[in-house]
């Protein structure tokens, strides 16, 4: 588990830079990238359906193969990343996922545009093993929570600055152009990652005290691990079912929350900007507490095992109140409630995005990570089909409400059944 490192230590790296936080904004920048793009079909979902025809189910199939592709590159770039380090795998993700989002300019129908979507899905499943690899890297365990939760937060960074450019980019360009034109300018990241990233030894700019800091931790074994043989552990179950309860309902809040306040307040594609920035600025500060909630507490002499699950049983119950969303009696109560849902499910995200380095060795945490995604994939797949019909059935946000609310409180008695002490597995 994570050990304190020698107060000299701390003393270094706190007198000699942060680098490191140079790194976690390169994550947090290509993240908020990866949100934008995306996002964008659940902005766009009302301008494209009425031009292309799509029912509520079309629109599902649509989403469920971007989850489908984003499922099965998930478990390969946990892998990849962990063969050829995070520089590579996230310049190979970000190409594959630019060139599918940009591709969405260019179809003419739901076959070609799901087509789009499942490249744009298999890129965009490398972002989170990459930076999670990064973070790992480039930050001692008691600091990796409040680096995740950071660089996490760039998923409501891209989801509000969506709601904010795309519409704007729509209205005077139309909707593929706003496509093109967003993929195009998020190159300029890729080249600031080339030129910036490598590992901390391999950095000119890092000073020994911060370098020392980074690894205060005691040394891991350089073995490279199969996914195939983390598959029978039960701390890999720990994380990869609690993916598959709590994405789902991540991917929920992103590509169906426009059109549910379009629907039930009457917004259009201009109006429905504010509520959301709202929304994704609360998710924002949540991101962020929860990172300075697990991080805090481990510092103060509590372990991993009690902050993580702290943690996230207080969010479990902070999500909640999405069960009333649909009968709130004015647009900001809604917004409140969303807003407090998303917070509170990146809290929790950022905490359980933590636990494969609290419990796995370096060289298997890329992998562990991948499986998790895969499984969280299936589970936004499951989620997308059953949005689907319960909205072309009944037209009613209800159910699906109630299935968000109550997933986070199983999430937490999983994991905590499958790793009562999120103890470090050493032997692989």
């Amino acid at each position: 588990m994570a050990t304190e490192a020698p107060p000299e230590v701390i003393a270094a790296a706190e007198r000699v830079g942060k680098y490191r936080w140079v790194i976690c904004g390169l994550l947090f920048a290509a993240t908020a990238i990866n949100y934008v793009d995306r996002q964008m079909i659940g902005l766009l979902k009302p301008t494209i359906s009425a031009e292309l025809g799509w029912s509520e189910t079309t629109y599902a199939d649509v989403v469920f193969w971007f989850q489908a592709a984003y499922s099965i590159g998930y478990l390969s770039f946990g892998k990849i990343v962990d063969m050829v380090g995070a520089r590579i795998g996230y310049s190979i993700a970000f190409i594959i996922w630019t060139a599918g989002h940009t591709l969405c300019g260019f179809v003419g129908n739901a076959f070609q545009f799901s087509l789009a979507r499942a490249l744009l899905g298999l890129g965009e499943s490398g972002n989170f093993p990459s930076g999670i690899k990064a973070v790992t890297e480039w930050f001692p365990a008691r600091e990796r929570a409040l680096a995740t939760g950071t660089f996490n937060a760039g998923a409501n960074v891209g989801a509000i600055v969506a709601p904010i450019v795309v519409p704007l980019l729509t209205i005077a360009y139309g909707w593929r152009m706003a496509f093109i034109v967003t993929g195009v300018a998020s190159l300029l990241w890729l080249v600031a990652w080339i030129a910036l990233y490598r590992r901390p030894r391999e950095t000119k700019a890092l000073s020994a005290g911060e370098l020392a800091y980074i690894e205060s931790d005691p040394a891991d074994p350089a073995e490279k691990i199969g996914w195939l043989r983390l598959l029978g552990y039960r701390e890999t179950w720990a994380y990869a079912l609690g993916k598959f309860l709590i994405d789902p309902v991540w991917w929920l809040f992103l590509f169906w929350t426009p059109d549910f306040l379009g629907k039930t307040y009457h917004l259009d594609l201009l109006s429905f900007g504010p509520p959301l920035v709202a929304i994704y600025l609360i998710s924002d500060l949540g991101s962020v507490a929860g990172g300075f909630a697990s991080s805090r507490m481990m510092k103060a002499g509590l372990s991993a095992n009690v902050a993580r699950k702290l943690t996230m049983l207080v969010c479990a119950f902070l999500v909640m109140p999405i069960f009333f969303a649909q009968y709130a009696g004015n647009l900001w109560l809604a917004v409140g409630i969303l807003g407090l849902a998303t917070a509170a499910h990146q809290a929790f995200s950022a905490n359980l995005y933590t636990i494969p380095s609290d419990m796995f060795p370096r060289g298997a945490v890329g992998s562990v990570i991948g499986i998790g995604g895969m499984v969280g994939g299936i589970g936004g797949m499951l989620m997308a089909k059953f949005t689907g019909y319960i909205l072309q059935t009944t037209g009613s946000y209800t159910p699906i409400f109630a299935v968000a609310g109550s997933v986070y409180l199983a999430a937490v008695l999983v994991v905590h059944v499958l790793s009562p002490r999120l103890a470090r597995v050493d032997r692989i």
